[in-house]
């Protein structure tokens, strides 16, 4: 794997190995996984688990990613990846080959910065609603994540609005101006405590 001025690239080969048999791949160090796309043939790889590791990590599931195949480059969004419930350790990945003239939705991570003077100076407790947004834009313009300074929330329940986040034109996000990234609540009085506690609870 190369990354080279913030492009990520990804040494694939072509997988001769199906079906149940993938054991064996994942045993030698290789993920199992596939390209596909508009227009695109379906191609079996594999890929070294070490380098996808570190391309996933830097990528996640909205930065580019250009997958080599033997002579040829095909720049890819990583769709999807399938772990094992128990053990983590990933399974098959999803690469998804798209068009750099065209635009694409994707899931983007949001991440929080900074210090809420609500939460440090007056007790306030951050609310997080929001953990990623759907992000409309050319491939090669979607962010790895979106960085949210929470500085902002200076009282009790103040807000981040979508329409307070401060992106690059070349992004749409596809979500409601007025919808509710974060905010800082006042803390339950021990009476209020109490009286949740006491709530009866259905189980289903």
């Amino acid at each position: 794997m190369a990354i080279k001025n913030t492009k990520i690239e990804l040494n694939a080969q072509k997988r001769e190995i199906l079906g149940s048999k993938v054991s064996q791949l994942r045993r030698s160090g290789y993920v199992p996984a596939i390209l596909y796309g508009k227009n695109q043939e379906s191609i079996p790889l594999q890929v070294p688990i070490k380098d996808f590791h570190k391309a996933f990590v830097l990528a996640g599931e909205s930065t580019l990613v250009y997958v080599n195949v033997d002579d040829q480059t095909y720049p890819t969004i990583i769709k999807d990846v399938s772990r094992d419930a128990i053990s983590d350790e990933i399974l098959h990945a999803d690469f998804y080959k798209v068009r750099l003239d065209e635009k694409i939705k994707a899931k983007v991570a949001v991440v929080f910065q900074g210090e809420s003077p609500a939460v440090r100076d007056l007790g306030g407790i951050f609310v997080r609603n929001i953990n990623e947004l759907e992000i409309e834009a050319f491939p090669q313009d979607l962010p790895h994540e979106i960085i949210v300074d929470i500085s902002s929330l200076k009282n009790m329940g103040d807000q981040i609005l979508v329409k307070n986040l401060k992106l690059d034109d070349k992004l749409k996000v596809m979500a409601e101006d007025e919808e509710i990234i974060a905010t800082v609540q006042e803390p339950m009085s021990e009476a209020e405590l109490e009286k949740a506690l006491e709530a009866p609870t259905t189980t289903i």
